[in-house]
């Protein structure tokens, strides 16, 4: 069905709704990009056919307007006509109403409030069309456009065999409304959602000239505007004119339960098409001269659960690794996914930061990644301020940089010694990230290895450590004198320490040129030069020398 206008602000799976803290010379430039960015989406969508962004964001983007909009009602911008470009010349003999949508079971129950007779149906995912039919014979198809006005699509939709060129009724004028779709056999929704199903659709009902593609196209007749009152007998009249299979999809329910297994049965069931969520009916509608193009009160769309949200970037933060990669991580306002409260997303690379060039206010689209992992899928839309940022340079942190925590280099040097103490590294009990942060804040720490020399009685005075916690940890930072050199190694985060040959001590390893490294097994070029520069570096050398005099073996 088609994208409208008409939906409730609840609707955004926004956490927190709280209205943006934008000086007021920024409100006005924030709201007008945002609209002209849905305008330019409308014409690609109603003029061109094109889909740039996927309709759930898009809806999404909608209604974040309306929320500025309301948020600030002093700013005056031009009024919104989602459909503005995508009227015709030609009238619909009866106008598409077009469907609110209901953000939650709670909203569902306020609308099932003293209504009975209800039906529920798929919501398919593809574009509207009126098919007129008259003594039985197709004669137009007509585009949704504006709900009273649409393009003349009869050329393209001749072509589409899903579309019966006869009927078995000889009254002078019959009219259907439903939904043109991208054929999908077996399409599960909860596991490959839309497809780019819609766009397909409406791109190829916007060519001059539709070729084979149309056998790809599927009908779903969902109103007989000048049919029966009754939702009964309507589907019986369906099945008499052959459409079926649109009313075995029509199904009578008696409240919510029902509903909502029906809704869960037809996200997570195959069908013959994309389906972004059903349709609530009462079967006793009004007759379709008295519809006008807007919602109705007859009838209701409960969308399924966005599988991908609209995200505003609060903040950029470039964490630095043990090894020296660079993390983006944007720090969200806080959006819903399947249950999960989402702040925070990994943008890769920094290099796909650059490429992307997120910035703070910019809105992104994030989905969960195996149903559970937060996952960064692009820029929707990016805000008309683009602030300065303080961004890493490409070869600033490598393996070899920040054993010490000078300026810039806290954050490596603290995920060093995280390494350093974790499971992988020395096997410190109860030795965490936050430990570390504390004694570095404590100004305890300004190598890699002082605290191998801190006593209980300086631990103690640490803030956050006790004094039976102080004993604990003095006695695991003893335990580190024991670990073996290998162990030594990993933690210190050596290349390959598995490659490592046993029985020989550091400076046996250390007095291997790469091509002598290159001779141990699994050990190749690029290998075997990590290998000769970590034992090489001159900040290692003295982590070398410092464990030595502190008598840990093998060094």
């Amino acid at each position: 069905m088609p994208r409208l206008a008409l939906v409730f602000l609840l609707s955004l799976p926004l956490v927190a709704n709280a209205c943006p803290d934008w000086p007021a010379e920024q409100v006005l430039r924030h709201v007008d990009a945002l609209r002209i960015q849905l305008e330019q989406w409308d014409n690609a969508y109603h003029r061109d056919g094109q889909s740039p962004v996927a309709d759930e964001l898009y809806d999404q983007a909608r209604e974040r307007l309306h929320q500025w909009q309301a948020c600030f009602p002093q700013v005056v911008s031009a009024p919104e006509s989602p459909l503005a470009n995508s009227t015709g010349e030609v009238r619909h003999p009866f106008v598409h109403t077009g469907l609110d949508k209901l953000p939650d079971a709670s909203a569902v129950d306020t609308w099932l409030a003293n209504r009975s007779d209800l039906w529920v149906q798929p919501k398919v995912d593809g574009v509207a069309v009126t098919l007129i039919y008259r003594n039985g014979r197709f004669t137009r198809a007509i585009s949704r456009g504006d709900g009273t006005r649409g393009q003349d699509w009869t050329a393209n939709a001749q072509r589409i065999a899903a579309i019966p060129k006869e009927l078995p009724d000889t009254r002078d004028t019959l009219v259907l409304q439903g939904e043109l779709y991208w054929r999908l056999p077996q399409h599960v929704q909860a596991l490959k959602g839309g497809a780019g199903a819609r766009g397909k659709v409406a791109g190829l009902m916007a060519r001059k000239e539709l070729g084979d593609e149309g056998t790809q196209i599927g009908l779903f007749i969902w109103e007989l505007p000048d049919g029966p009152l009754e939702m009964a007998e309507r589907l019986a009249r369906l099945r008499q004119l052959g459409f079926g299979d649109s009313a075995e999809l029509t199904k009578a329910v008696a409240g919510r339960p029902e509903i909502e297994a029906w809704r869960e049965r037809w996200y997570r069931q195959p069908l013959p098409f994309a389906s972004d969520g059903i349709v609530i009916r009462q079967g006793r509608r009004p007759p379709g001269k008295a519809w006008s193009a807007q919602a109705p009160g007859w009838a209701v769309a409960w969308k399924y659960a966005h599988q991908q949200a609209l995200a505003e970037v609060r903040r950029v933060e470039f964490k630095v690794g043990r090894s020296g990669r660079v993390t983006p991580v944007l720090h969200l306002a806080p959006v819903e996914l399947d249950g999960r409260t989402i702040q925070r997303v990994g943008a890769g690379s920094l290099k796909r930061w650059r490429t992307l060039d997120i910035r703070p206010g910019d809105q992104v689209a994030v989905a969960l990644a195996g149903l559970t992992i937060p996952r960064l899928d692009g820029v929707v839309w990016r805000s008309p301020i683009r602030p300065e940022m303080v961004v890493p340079a490409d070869e600033q942190f490598n393996a070899l940089s920040c054993w010490q925590p000078t300026e810039g280099c806290a954050e490596q040097f603290l995920a060093r010694l995280q390494w350093l103490s974790s499971k992988n590294g020395l096997g410190l009990s109860g030795v965490g990230p936050g430990t570390w942060r504390r004694l570095h804040e404590a100004g305890l720490l300004s190598g890699l290895l002082d605290w191998m020399t801190l006593t209980p009685e300086q631990l103690s005075q640490v803030p956050g450590l006790g004094e039976r916690s102080a004993a604990s940890l003095h006695q695991q930072f003893q335990l580190a004198r024991q670990r073996s050199l290998v162990v030594w190694l990993r933690a210190l985060g050596a290349p390959s320490p598995s490659a490592h040959p046993a029985g020989e001590d550091w400076s046996a390893l250390a007095a291997r040129s790469a091509p002598q490294w290159q001779e141990q097994p699994g050990v190749g070029k690029i290998r075997a030069a990590q290998l000769e520069a970590f034992f090489k570096a001159p900040e290692v050398v003295q982590l070398r020398e410092r464990l030595h005099d502190l008598g840990v073996a093998g060094f």
